[in-house]
């Protein structure tokens, strides 16, 4: 009843699956929800899967067995065996009904996984393995079931009583109790199991399919949190629009469901019909949410509903087949979000989300491909490699079949596939056999790990009137495999004269600027046929999850900056620009940035032309994770001094220019459109680097905005570049403005708790002590962990890394704490301390002791045991 950590260590491998020996029709759960343990009855028909003898093997943890019944008979302690995580036995009959009566305790449940309770309501996780929490059953994702659900409860205490499915009857019991039963007509695994049981607001809306069905939207959410839920159902009728559209894919239940709450380990879970939400991601008006979070709303509201046919009605064979419906699902999202917003800021921020985590994931402990080999704890395969990469392998597919071969492909896996549980190597057959394209190599990206690197030199004979581009592709070995094979990479191409106009070149009959050169093997030269010598943009729009190998000189990099037209390689090329430049200062502390960056940078901020909330990432200096990918080793101080001298250098270069943008860009008064967002950005863009500056002038303008700021978007923005100035008065006043007005509300201040811990200040790891004795603070809560310890561990660089090591020994002692109380969110947080390679002896060191010390522990979590046993050294 307690929750000890199971720690079995035994891996798991993708080449080991079996097929499950019993099969379910049905399944009957009544939860009697009391205020203390909460039963469970499990009415099960099973039948087996063939002709054999093997035994039925159900998981089952943290719960208390009352009794068995097979065909209604109760079986006694010799009928079965009951170990710590399984019930094992063997019918002797082919098709049976097996009743599991079991306890649980939901209370003090803080895993949050399973049954558990949230700030007074009962709701569940069961993706991955949080079924087995709930009661005894074949918890894998290829055993799919109808589900009917009777939820009992005082409904005075929980007027809402959900589940997946329709809701079916309802009726009162005696003393007061109430029984609400709900059925699923679709076959689902458990893993897609939902029940809350709570008192909420209620937002309530409907939507009519193309094919006539009304569909009732309710949304659920904390009282007094109802005016900020527009937004997600708003959000959530684009969705189901865009996917008809879009897929031709539409609602399959006459109602869909969203509840908000405030405990969650993850964003959302797409539950069949019953979508539980991280709260961050439901709730949002213009005074406590950023246009970060209403965009991220729209995207994770999407996501989840676009579960509804890519992970729901077709679901995964096993978990190692996880991108199947992840990074299908992700790249559908992405695309909605494109479609919806600006496509150039989207595609940019999926590239840093592989360049500043996913590369890192490649190149460090835990390295694996899209679809894994083996695992120890399935919760360490919600990775950015499984869901972004994932996507991005997706995206490759689209490339090279094409918008509409691909959706040839979708219509044709969803045909085949629909109500069953499948593999990766299915859907690529689908796309395959659609589109009549040999997908055979590309295949490769499902089961190859790591980064490849693309090497790319060019040469043009003018004499031949020929232009010829030689690439190499190969990938480093990982930590999970030491042979890699060339892979198909589609690399997008543009060319232009000097003069910055498009060329069109002409490769195998086809002309154009714009091409998709498609590498197949380990070398490969093509040769184009042209009239004069072009200059190339390489990999535009990230057409490939590749570093790019090609020194560009600056002259050529300007010329492209400016002739392209793809408003996301501007961003990337300058990029380019600035961190061969950041490389140089690294090596040479007195290295002075040219003049070039700036009156580029001055050019674009001049072009009317240009999306400006794409000038806006332009503007911002690489991250140091992103650097740290273009080192072997890095020198962590050499590397933060060099981002904040080219700050500067802008800065000071630029203040005139960034100041009228600035002033150009700044609205008093709050909107929510696509233009209101892109001048929000674009101006706070320019605030943050002007704040590097620090001036009197400076600081009234931070303040002057902060006071005036009737939205959050400013507000935060206001408080992110006071904590970069020298006068910390500013910064203090503002914080504490801040806390006064916001205080009570766990969400708000988690921006709050997060620029705290952003801030480079020497007594950080006493403000963040100070910080977890705040009331709106609570370490059972993975929201305010993560805003906390989370953004100190993964932005504060500076004092993160502090050559004395007291950064890694603040986060271990904190994962030490989550590892008894939460271990998923425990092993999510650890990821900076394991990704060390690339950092100095010494400060690797100072990370290889405190992961000793954490390998120690006693009660060691899977989740941990598995990240913390790959990443310390063998010898």
């Amino acid at each position: 009843m307690s929750n000890t950590i199971i720690n079995s260590t035994k891996a798991q491998y993708l080449k080991d699956y079996q097929v499950p020996p019993f099969l379910v029709r049905n399944t009957e759960l009544t939860f009697e929800l009391n205020s203390g343990f909460t039963q469970v009855t499990a009415v099960v028909q099973y039948y087996k899967n063939g002709e054999h003898n093997l035994p039925l093997v159900l998981n089952g943890e943290h719960q208390k067995l009352i009794s068995i019944q097979l065909n209604q008979q109760l079986l006694n302690e010799n009928d079965y065996e009951l170990e710590e995580d399984t019930l094992t036995f063997t019918p002797q009959v082919d098709e049976f009904e097996l009743t599991i009566i079991s306890q649980i305790d939901p209370a003090n449940n803080t895993s949050l996984e399973g049954l558990y309770l949230s700030e007074g309501a009962y709701c569940t996780q069961c993706e991955a393995q949080g079924f087995r929490r709930i009661t005894y059953f074949q918890d894998r994702p290829d055993v799919l079931s109808t589900f009917t659900t009777h939820i009992i409860a005082d409904v005075k205490q929980y007027p809402y009583l959900l589940s997946n499915g329709n809701k079916i009857s309802e009726h009162t019991l005696d003393n007061g109790l109430t029984q609400v039963t709900w059925q699923d007509p679709y076959k689902k695994p458990c893993y897609l199991f939902a029940l809350v049981a709570g008192d909420f607001d209620l937002l309530t809306d409907s939507y009519t399919t193309n094919t006539g069905r009304k569909v009732a939207l309710e949304l659920f959410v904390d009282k007094g949190n109802l005016h900020r839920a527009e937004h997600a159902m708003a959000s959530l009728k684009r969705a189901m629009a865009w996917d008809e559209e879009r897929f031709s894919l539409a609602y399959d239940l006459d109602i869909y469901m969203i509840v908000a709450v405030d405990f969650f380990n993850m964003g959302a879970m797409e539950n069949k019909g019953l979508n539980v939400f991280n709260s961050k991601c439901v709730l949002a008006d213009s005074q406590s949410a950023t246009d970060a979070d209403y965009l991220s709303i729209e995207s994770i509201v999407g996501h989840e509903y676009f579960h509804n046919w890519t992970g729901n009605r077709v679901t995964c064979r096993d978990w190692f087949q996880l991108s199947l419906k992840e990074g299908l699902t992700v790249f559908r999202d992405q695309e909605f979000s494109m479609d919806l917003g600006s496509r150039a800021v989207n595609r940019i921020q999926q590239a840093k989300i592989m360049r500043e985590h996913q590369f890192a994931e490649d190149a460090g402990p835990m390295s694996h491909p899209i679809r894994p080999e083996s695992v120890i704890e399935m919760n360490n395969f919600y990775t950015v490699t499984v869901y972004d990469k994932g996507a991005e392998v997706i995206r490759m597919l689209h490339s090279i079949l094409g918008e509409e071969k691909f959706q040839q492909g979708m219509q044709l896996y969803i045909e085949r596939h629909d109500g069953q549980a499948v593999t990766c190597d299915d859907f690529v057959s689908a796309m395959q056999d659609a589109s009549g394209i040999d997908l055979s190599q590309f295949k490769l990206w499902y089961s190859q790990s790591g980064t490849p690197i693309v090497n790319i030199e060019t040469h043009y004979n003018e004499a031949q009137s020929i232009y010829q581009i030689k690439i190499t592709q190969g990938t480093p070995a990982t930590a999970d495999q030491p042979e890699k094979q060339a892979l198909h990479i589609p690399i997008n191409v543009a060319f232009y004269s000097e003069d910055g106009e498009p060329l069109a070149l002409t490769l195998d009959g086809h002309t154009s600027n714009e091409q998709v050169i498609n590498l197949t093997q380990t070398n490969q030269t093509f040769t184009f046929d042209c009239s004069k010598q072009p200059i190339v943009s390489f990999l535009r729009d990230f057409s490939a999850p590749v570093k790019l190998d090609y020194q560009y000189a600056d002259d050529t990099l300007a010329q492209l900056i400016l002739a392209e037209t793809s408003a996301y390689t501007k961003w990337e090329l300058m990029q380019t620009l600035y961190i061969q430049h950041l490389k140089l200062n690294v090596e040479n502390a007195e290295y002075v940035y040219p003049t070039l960056i700036t009156e580029l940078l001055a050019e674009l901020l001049s072009d009317t032309r240009l999306d400006k909330a794409m000038l806006a990432e332009v503007l911002k200096v690489p991250s140091f994770a992103s650097l740290l990918e273009h080192f072997e080793q890095a020198d962590v101080d050499a590397i933060l001094r060099a981002q904040n001298a080219l700050a500067l250098h802008i800065a000071e270069n630029l203040k005139t220019e960034l100041t009228q943008v600035y002033q150009n860009n700044y609205r008093q008064t709050y909107q929510y459109n696509g233009e209101a967002i892109a001048e929000r950005a674009l101006a706070n863009a320019c605030l943050s680097i002007l704040a590097e500056l620090a001036t009197d002038q400076i600081q009234a303008l931070i303040v002057e905005q902060y006071q005036q700021s009737d939205n959050m978007t400013n507000t935060l923005a206001s408080m992110s570049a006071a904590a970069k100035l020298k006068a910390q008065s500013s910064f203090s006043q503002i914080m504490e403005d801040f806390n006064q007005k916001w205080q009570g509300d766990a969400l708000v201040m988690d921006k709050w708790f997060a620029t705290f811990a952003k801030q480079d200040n020497d007594d950080i790891l006493t403000r963040l002590d100070q910080l977890q004795q705040h009331p709106d603070f609570n370490w059972n809560n993975p929201n305010r962990v993560r805003a906390l310890v989370g953004q100190f561990a993964m932005f504060n660089y500076p004092q993160f890394h502090h050559k004395s090591g007291r950064g890694y020994q603040y986060l271990a002692k904190v994962i030490k704490r989550l590892n008894s109380i939460n271990p998923q969110v425990a092993a999510r947080m650890i990821t900076p301390l394991i990704q060390y390679k690339k950092l100095d002896q010494h400060r690797q060191n100072l990370i290889i002791s405190e992961l000793k010390k954490l390998a120690e522990l006693p009660t060691l979590s899977k989740d941990l045991f598995e990240k913390i046993s790959k990443s310390l050294p063998t010898s």
